[in-house]
């Protein structure tokens, strides 16, 4: 189908020449994700930039007439292929539909349009005096539609949870043009089946995410945070028991980096060492909370009873939020990694917390069965069973392929999650049943087709 063809006529008579590029007009960056590209022959006929959720139903309208796919995407950061077009579909960016629309103080949410930037999401409600907790490296590019369609988690999800613990209620337009449109504020609204779940998580498979009602929190007045060095995961564990009792609601991340990730950052990308390398396993932790005299001093007396439990045999605490950036550059230093541990295959996964060291053991011992200076690096939240491994792709090692199979079948053994928060899109689909079962599957593809009977929403997605 060329630039020409009836289709994209009326695409652009329904929405105007300015919506709807095709053929040498269309813009590369929306040919994929950050992490995968489309192959030539798999191009979108167009990419098509509604404005509103009405132009999003006539665009559907047509897409379904015409049995033609819709690859729904946002900031196209995401890294499992969800948002990467296949099969001759077109694709809809959400960008042009990124409004703010509505505090509401009393309710504490705020209404949105799905293509908002995550950041501006943030930014609109500390102005407003609230926070809004979810927080990934991406924050700037993201979309919000993107992090509710994928069900982003991030740095915070230990206190504030997943994506889908922050939505109260949403508008979504279906395959056939159908707008389910419930912008619910009531955090206590037990009427029939929650349909919003469906969408949360689903990667566009089952229909376009057109606004949103997100939850806000009241802003914290306390920022605590520590880098500790641990002698082995056992204390982990129990670190991460005491600061649960210790802390309550106030701890808001325990992040967990394992030697190897820790010498690679401090050592190849100028980011100074706040404790001497060579500790088995390091902690990062955080507490937020609503008075920084009463919350500073509860907790350096949690990291006091950890050092003299022999928990952790060293440690910094931040003295102002500055110094806190500067440890939390340590974690987010994951970013420049490419640059020194490149090419590299990353994974995203879950397991159960107690068995997250003998995963990693088993793991390596894999990897290195097939190829003895296999490298690898790992970190975490932990604390939400999300475990990240980047192992570095050699010349003479494993193929990316055999990394796969390495990996998710350790991860199937021991009964964990092939995708954490990533989503499963295209790098992920087969892999799928590593995690979900026959009759789990069924059901998500009974789903699919009462939704999307033709299949038109983003084909070639999860399943």
């Amino acid at each position: 189908m060329d630039a020409t063809s009836p289709f994209i006529d009326q695409l652009t008579a329904a929405l105007g020449a300015g919506a709807v590029q095709a053929g040498d007009a269309m813009a590369p960056a929306h040919f994929g994700d950050w992490m995968v590209k489309a192959e030539p022959a798999d191009h979108p006929l167009a990419i098509v930039l509604p404005r509103t959720t009405e132009e999003v139903v006539d665009v559907l309208r047509l897409c379904t007439a015409q049995r033609i796919g819709v690859v729904p995407q946002g900031g196209l950061t995401g890294l499992a292929g969800g948002a990467t077009p296949q099969g001759g579909a077109i694709a809809l960016s959400l960008s042009r539909m990124r409004a703010i629309e509505e505090i509401d103080a009393a309710a504490a949410t705020i209404t949105v349009q799905a293509g908002a930037p995550l950041q501006s999401v943030q930014e609109a409600a500390d102005a407003a005096g609230f926070l809004f907790p979810l927080d990934i490296g991406s924050r700037g590019s993201c979309a919000i539609g993107g992090n509710v369609s994928t069900n982003a988690g991030g740095n915070r999800v230990l206190r504030y949870g997943m994506t889908r613990d922050l939505v109260m209620g949403m508008e979504v337009v279906l395959a056939d043009g159908t707008v389910l449109s419930n912008l619910n504020k009531m955090q206590k609204n037990n009427t029939g089946y929650d349909l919003k779940q469906l969408f949360i998580g689903a990667e566009g498979t089952l229909g376009v995410v057109t606004r949103l009602v997100l939850r806000l929190f009241p802003k914290p007045a306390s920022l605590c945070t520590a880098l500790c060095a641990l002698p082995d995961y056992a204390a982990v564990l129990a670190l991460l028991r005491r600061a649960r009792a210790r802390l309550g609601g106030n701890l808001s991340a325990f992040e967990v980096m394992w030697p190897e990730f820790y010498e690679l950052a401090t050592t190849a990308h100028g980011i100074r060492a706040p404790l001497p390398r060579g500790s088995a396993v390091y902690v990062l932790m955080d507490g937020m909370g609503s008075d920084q005299a009463l919350d500073e001093p509860a907790f350096s007396a949690l990291i006091e009873e950890a050092l003299e439990a022999g928990e952790v045999q060293d440690a910094v605490i931040s003295q102002s939020h500055r110094e806190s950036r500067e440890i939390w550059g340590l974690r987010d230093s994951v970013a420049q990694f490419g640059q020194s541990f490149d090419p590299q295959a990353g994974f995203d996964v879950s397991l159960p917390i107690g068995r997250m060291q003998e995963f990693i053991e088993d793991c390596k011992a894999a990897l290195r069965a097939r190829y003895a200076p296999a490298r690898s690096l790992w970190f975490g939240h932990i604390a939400d069973s999300n475990l990240h491994l980047l192992v570095k792709i050699e010349p003479d090692g494993p193929t990316k392929k055999e990394i796969d199979a390495i990996v998710y079948d350790r991860v199937r053994a021991f009964g964990g999650s092939v995708s954490a928060e990533h989503g499963i899109g295209l790098l992920k689909r087969a892999f799928l049943g590593y995690s979900r079962s026959p009759e789990e599957v069924a059901v998500m593809r009974r789903i699919k087709a009462a939704l999307d009977p033709l299949g038109i929403m983003n084909p070639g997605k999860v399943f």
